[in-house]
């Protein structure tokens, strides 16, 4: 990849770090089927059950870390299979969810212009994926970077005033 391309990306990973706020785990709490929940991590790991009591158990944990263990817990019951067409929708819906409910993060996601988003999962312990995210191996950009190309899509749709 050419270094000048490098220069035009906008890695996220940690909450607080820059641009920390794209992530499942920052703290932005969202109403949701009349419910809060207090990050898109939690609505996101719920939305893989039917199960009522499963779904609650993950809604109600203090931390976002805390309700994806509790979903990986139970994930022999999941309706949803992980990294599916349908966890995908999911996924948008969390996010937009998110920017709708605090739309100060539109304006923080239109300052990232026309630059190339990316979950950089290079810092991220035990990644054994590269579904949602990506990780620069030599210069090359290495991953799916699922939850990239999803902020870039609503970035899209933030400044066509879509949502």
């Amino acid at each position: 990849m050419d270094i000048n391309k490098l220069k035009n990306m906008i890695a996220f990973t940690k909450v607080n770090l820059p641009y920390g706020w794209m992530g499942n785990m920052a703290p932005f709490p969202i109403v949701y089927e009349d419910k809060l929940w207090l990050t898109t991590e939690a609505l996101f790991q719920s939305m893989r059950f039917s199960n009522e009591e499963i779904k609650e158990l993950i809604r109600i944990q203090a931390s976002p870390m805390t309700a994806k263990m509790k979903a990986k817990k139970n994930r022999a019951l999941y309706t949803v299979e992980p990294m599916s067409e349908q966890d995908v929708v999911n996924m948008k819906l969390c996010i937009k969810l998110k920017l709708v409910q605090h739309p100060v993060l539109k304006t923080e996601l239109l300052k990232t212009a026309d630059n190339f988003i990316f979950e950089n999962i290079e810092l991220r312990k035990g990644a054994r994926h590269f579904f949602w995210g990506a990780k620069l191996i030599n210069g090359e950009l290495v991953g799916n970077n699922m939850m990239g190309k999803i902020w870039m899509e609503f970035r899209d749709k933030v400044k066509n005033n879509l949502i």
